[in-house]
């Protein structure tokens, strides 16, 4: 009952699935929790440590089924990492509300049900909140309006959460990954784009899951003790260079 637990959503695959191999390695116990229960199952299957828990983030009864059982299996909660999303995109006139809602669903409402649960865990704790947001959440871009607006709302809550969950010694970050090197994006990203994104990102490339794993996994861990309320951009350079750096660089 002294080994800490995390617990992670949108853990089957990607950055999730990066995170909870990664805070295995460092000796934390992983509650994986996605909807997606096949791919969960195959995901947890050879993670000593980790449990799978199936629960979609959108809809409250789950959630508020799902985390009392996490802490039944493990007996505490130390760092929630909110990770379960969705992306649908395109222009902002063929964006009708049932896209919205869908998109807002998972992304904003998941994160803001799951923390809600979780809170009296992590005040027994003194626990960290992680939530992933997203580069588009700091920089408008073309066919995000539901995704970019769930994603700003994220950092928006972030904030809110370290406000007022401090006196309870709870922490919570937010994480902005930029163009990341998953699977998803390499099957639909052109070479035209991947060579637009690498021109006009500093470090010139895409970041690996692995990278965004460790950002997460430090702001878990008693080395951000003192970090609150911070939203970081894990994107290579891209969101604080603005407008007009490939020009420059030619």
């Amino acid at each position: 009952m002294t080994q800490k637990t995390v617990l992670i959503t949108g853990a089957a695959r990607g950055i999730g699935l990066a995170t909870a191999r990664l805070m295995l390695e460092r000796g934390w116990q992983v509650a994986m929790l996605d909807r997606d229960s096949d791919e969960l199952a195959v995901a947890a299957r050879d993670l000593n440590g980790a449990a799978p828990f199936v629960c979609d983030v959108s809809i409250a009864a789950q959630v508020d089924a799902t985390v009392p059982a996490i802490l039944d299996r493990f007996g505490r909660l130390d760092a929630l990492v909110n990770n379960a999303g969705v992306a649908e995109f395109g222009p902002i006139e063929q964006c009708d509300f049932s896209m919205w809602r869908r998109v807002m669903e998972t992304n904003l409402d998941g994160v803001f049900l799951v923390s809600q649960a979780s809170i009296p865990a992590l005040k027994d704790t003194r626990g960290a909140i992680v939530n992933i947001a997203s580069i588009s959440g700091l920089r408008a871009s073309t066919l995000r309006v539901a995704y970019g607006t769930s994603k700003a709302a994220v950092i928006q809550l972030t904030r809110q959460q370290a406000a007022e969950l401090g006196e309870y010694g709870i922490r919570a970050n937010c994480v902005c990954p930029g163009p990341v090197r998953t699977k998803l994006a390499m099957a639909v990203h052109s070479q035209e784009i991947i060579d637009a994104y690498h021109d006009a990102i500093p470090l010139n490339r895409y970041g690996s899951e692995q990278e965004i794993a460790e950002v997460i996994a430090f702001l878990c861990s008693d080395q951000a003790s003192y970090v609150t309320g911070q939203i970081i951009a894990s994107d290579g350079g891209f969101e604080s260079t603005g407008v007009g750096l490939p020009a420059l660089r030619g």
